[in-house]
């Protein structure tokens, strides 16, 4: 259902930087890159994470409410991509923790403030 999701960047090489080691750690890789827009999968046909510049040239802003969240396959790599994240330079937005009696999550704030959850979901457990 989704394609891709695009989130913003104040500094393209260093957001480059911190997404081609962040996501290798579930798979992911740098599936297309162009000067202002990386695209981050684990193959090109399949639902992406897009980092780019603004297309208007102006200043990045996160949206407020938006979030990407990203399946860790586990709780223990949900914490792994969190603490990953945090090596990185991103900033703690929840520690990694069972919020739901179905769900795991870890939320992080990236080098540009974008919000990341950290996620899996526990069914019966």
């Amino acid at each position: 259902m989704i394609g891709y999701a695009t989130i913003g960047s104040k500094d393209l090489p260093k957001a480059e930087a911190f997404y081609n080691e962040l996501l290798g750690l579930v798979g992911g890789k740098q599936v297309m890159g162009l000067d202002r827009i990386k695209f981050y999968g684990t193959d090109a046909g399949g639902a992406m994470l897009a980092v780019c510049t603004p297309a208007d040239e102006g200043m990045q802003s996160c949206g407020n409410g938006q979030m990407v969240a990203i399946p860790g396959g586990s709780p223990e790599g949900a914490a792994e991509l969190h603490n990953k994240a945090i090596s990185l330079g991103a900033t703690c937005g929840g520690e990694p923790g069972q919020r739901m009696p179905f769900f795991y999550g870890a939320y992080v704030y990236d080098l540009d403030g974008n919000k990341l959850c950290f996620y899996h979901m526990t069914p019966g457990e």
